[in-house]
């Protein structure tokens, strides 16, 4: 510690065996260098040195993962589709907007939901995994005085110390039904995926679908109906979304990395345009270099196929086409009788 550091110190500890008060300094508030000092960050750079006990503690409570473009771009999908779904199911006025769009370590998320409140398990079929829909209090209550005929204008009267109704219970299963078929609608232009229903419960204990030490994505809405209203929250745990991964990482619907469609239907296209040259070969033989180097102007080349033989067409050094030599008026021609296959380079005469 510094000098003034362990000056304060020392008075604490003649104010404490003295029974007098302790010193006016010691009613400061510390600073931020000071508080780094006392958790062990105070060192400077410290990527080497090994970390502390309280830094380990602190460091385990972070949750840093990689983001998911498109699963922005799905909830936003979401909300608008919410709107329009909620105004037909309560036949009211109802605006839907996202708070946050967080990650989170599943056990923290449930030490922090809002009790009381419903928490609604599905199960997405295609990923074979599971998630949670969790609907406040306030949130309920509205729903429940807007489906059963409620002024409007008035707050939903909250009735606390005593469990959910079974009306209750059926009219939040059907709102989750309907934010469970607008899930399903968010995610058909990525993939294809079945959201269905599984329980309701009231114990978050009961709603343990992940480790409480894996992470998740958290999506937490903000539901107006007039002067009622509440939250809802939308939580998918990252092993839940492993199978589409690939597809959430990209920066928009459609994205192909490595790919461009457009350059690849311009390139097809200018490949067929490409003007090549056939070559017809009639017979191929090895000579030596010797015979070769010997050839004079006026010397003549006796082809071993006899008239009639099958020629091959190809282009550079690729069969391409097999066919038959004739005439046709004053020019010689070839009439393709199959294809062939390319295999590989042979050498022409």
């Amino acid at each position: 510690m510094s000098g003034a550091e362990d000056d304060l110190a020392a008075a604490w500890g003649a104010a404490l065996e003295g029974g007098g008060a302790p010193p006016a300094d010691a009613a400061r508030v510390l600073n931020q260098a000071e508080i780094d000092s006392l958790l062990g960050f105070g060192g400077g750079p410290s990527e080497d040195r090994a970390k502390s006990g309280m830094e380990r503690i602190i460091a385990s409570g972070l949750v840093a993962y990689e983001r998911l473009p498109m699963l922005e771009i799905v909830f936003d999908r979401l909300v608008r589709l919410m709107t329009t779904t909620l105004r037909n199911f309560t036949s009211d006025n109802v605006e839907v907007s996202t708070d946050a769009m967080v990650s989170q370590r599943f056990g923290d998320y449930l030490n922090s939901i809002p009790l009381p409140a419903m928490l609604a398990v599905f199960r997405a079929e295609q990923w074979d995994n599971y998630g949670l829909i969790v609907v406040d209090s306030p949130l309920i209550y509205s729903v429940v005085d807007v489906l059963l005929g409620g002024r409007r204008g008035t707050a939903a009267m909250r009735i606390e110390g005593r469990p959910y109704t079974t009306i209750e219970r059926t009219l939040v299963e059907r709102l989750i039904g309907v934010v469970l078929s607008d899930l399903k609608a968010a995610f058909e232009p990525l993939c294809e995926v079945e959201f269905r229903f599984e329980r309701l419960e009231v114990n978050p204990r009961f709603a343990a679908i992940s480790r409480l030490s894996n992470a998740a994505v958290l999506a937490r809405m903000r539901i107006e109906m007039e002067d009622r209203g509440g939250r809802l929250e939308i939580l998918l745990p990252y092993a839940t979304l492993e199978p589409v991964r690939e597809l959430l990482l990209q920066q928009f619907m459609g994205e192909r990395f490595g790919r461009d469609s457009i350059w690849e239907s311009h390139l097809a296209e200018e490949l067929r345009q490409t003007e090549v040259a056939l070559d017809v070969v009639l017979d191929q033989q090895a000579m030596p270099l010797s015979q070769v180097l010997g050839l004079k102007v006026g010397d003549r080349l006796m082809l071993a196929s006899p008239a009639g033989a099958p020629v091959s067409l190809r282009c550079g050094e690729v069969g391409l086409f097999e066919g038959q030599l004739g005439r046709r008026e004053n020019r010689l021609a070839v009439r393709i009788d199959g294809v062939r296959r390319p295999a590989g380079a042979e050498g022409a005469a």
